[in-house]
């Protein structure tokens, strides 16, 4: 078989497996048991966790030391601080399930200043997990010799009740490339990253979210690799305090469903944003790959990106999602989201692929939205479905032009696209075809998305 052909037909089936579990239970109620009596815990849906999630944690203030879902039970676990007895009450009062912890919110969040403080060094992560009640701090392959050295002395300086260290296979990298294909130009070939969600911006244009280190990237997008620009960066954060563009449609009479294509004619309806959960089950699309599913495993990561310009330097970017969700190159930028159309996260960076897998960091969807002023929901405000990366490459890539933008280095380390992926470099085509076949042509996304009026 030849090598996009054997490409195309192992990503078609990792991408179907996870619409195997995303579809049929797409609008199905998970919320068993929402009324249960007080002091019981209640059974719920991911999305109904994370809102008792923020009200217990509003309720219970510093005495709140993180929670997580249990998908096998459909129940939220509220950590407590150790000893405080009127905030287990209130928490199994409100519905949830209490584990009383030793390490509060406010000595974790001490721990990871200690670590930000004493190895900020590219190609480390870390992040709060609540089901430990610990810090998991990873180390990529890059991570070697006196940097190991430093970065095991500080973990091992919090205490092992504090913090662990662990190995995570490949490098860090961002995957510059979402739902959909969207494509830039720039000196030395094409960028290619994916639309995240369909937004409305603060003025009331048309516009979409997708990852911050592509909208420093590039400035203008289109929805194919040779076309025309459609769209315009209005804001970009990378690296810093996120990793989020708002990009508008230059048509102000542009359509921008708000859903998710998930392949095979099939879109999630997206009808609000919402806060990950540890422990809840979440969908990815990309541009690259198609859709994989996995878990939330961390939150507030912090990710330390080798710089791509200065090659002593670090891109440090925080507060996002970290995930045992797969991501490759091109997937940058695409939609997180949940069974039941809550929109998760921005597809960053991570480790590893869809072949052995790996683990993928997410800008929040929230934290975007609050910083850009943009809103998401109803009237084709926010998605990322038929919008979903631009345009008439549907879903998965960019169609079947997918080719020399999908395997772009900027999904490379470090967080700006790396344009090295030229047009003309047709070894770079065929292996990025490939692999955005993988999720196009493997999984059936090929159809042509409605994200502006007038059609390319």
């Amino acid at each position: 078989m030849p090598k996009r052909k054997a490409a195309i037909a192992v990503g078609g089936v990792a991408a179907l497996g996870a619409a195997a579990l995303l579809l049929p239970n797409a609008m199905a109620s998970q919320d068993k048991d929402a009324t249960a009596a007080a002091g019981t815990a209640k059974t719920l849906k991911a999305t109904d966790a994370s809102t008792l999630s923020a009200q217990i944690q509003k309720q219970l203030g510093a005495a709140f030391a993180g929670s997580y879902y249990e998908n096998g039970k459909q129940q939220l676990v509220v950590n407590v601080a150790r000893g405080d007895q009127n905030a287990m009450a209130q928490a199994q009062q409100a519905g949830a399930t209490v584990r009383e912890v030793d390490n509060s919110t406010t000595e974790l969040k001490a721990a990871a200043q200690t670590l930000k403080t004493k190895a900020t060094i590219p190609g480390t992560a870390w992040a709060v997990d609540p089901r430990t009640n610990k810090v998991v701090v990873s180390a990529d392959s890059t991570v070697t010799g006196a940097q190991w050295d430093r970065l095991e002395s500080t973990v091992a300086g919090l205490g092992p009740d504090m913090a662990t260290l662990r190995k995570s296979s490949g490098t860090f990298k961002t995957f510059v490339s979402g739902g959909d294909a969207i494509f830039s130009q720039v000196e030395g070939g094409n960028v290619r990253c994916s639309l995240g969600f369909n937004v409305t911006a603060s003025d009331g244009s048309p516009a979409f979210l997708t990852a911050g280190h592509c909208g420093v990237a590039a400035k203008e997008w289109s929805d194919s690799q040779t076309g025309q620009p459609i769209a315009t960066v209005d804001q970009a954060t990378f690296p810093g305090e996120g990793d989020f563009s708002l990009v508008k449609y230059d048509d102000p009479a542009t359509q921008a469903p708000s859903e998710v294509n998930a392949g095979n004619g099939q879109t999630v309806p997206i009808a609000q944003a919402v806060e990950a959960t540890v422990g809840s089950t979440v969908f990815r699309m990309g541009s690259t790959t198609g859709l994989h599913n996995g878990q939330v495993t961390g939150l507030d990561a912090t990710v330390n990106f080798q710089s791509e310009t200065d090659p002593n330097g670090v891109d440090t970017v925080t507060g996002l999602i970290q995930t045992n969700v797969c991501a490759e190159p091109g997937d940058s930028g695409g939609s997180l989201f949940t069974q039941d159309g809550g929109a998760v996260g921005l597809t960053s960076g991570g480790s590893g692929d869809c072949t052995s897998g790996g683990e993928t960091f997410f800008q929040p969807v929230t934290t975007a939205l609050a910083a850009t002023g943009a809103t998401l929901g109803d009237g084709g405000q926010a998605g990322a479905g038929d919008q979903a990366g631009a345009g008439d490459e549907a879903g998965a890539g960019a169609g079947d032009q997918a080719g020399a933008g999908e395997q772009v280095g900027g999904d490379e380390l470090g967080g700006s696209a790396d344009p090295s992926a030229a047009a003309d470099d047709q070894a770079a085509d065929d292996q990025a075809a490939g692999d955005q076949g993988a999720a196009q042509n493997g999984t059936g996304q090929h159809h042509k998305s409605r994200h502006h009026s007038g059609g390319n």
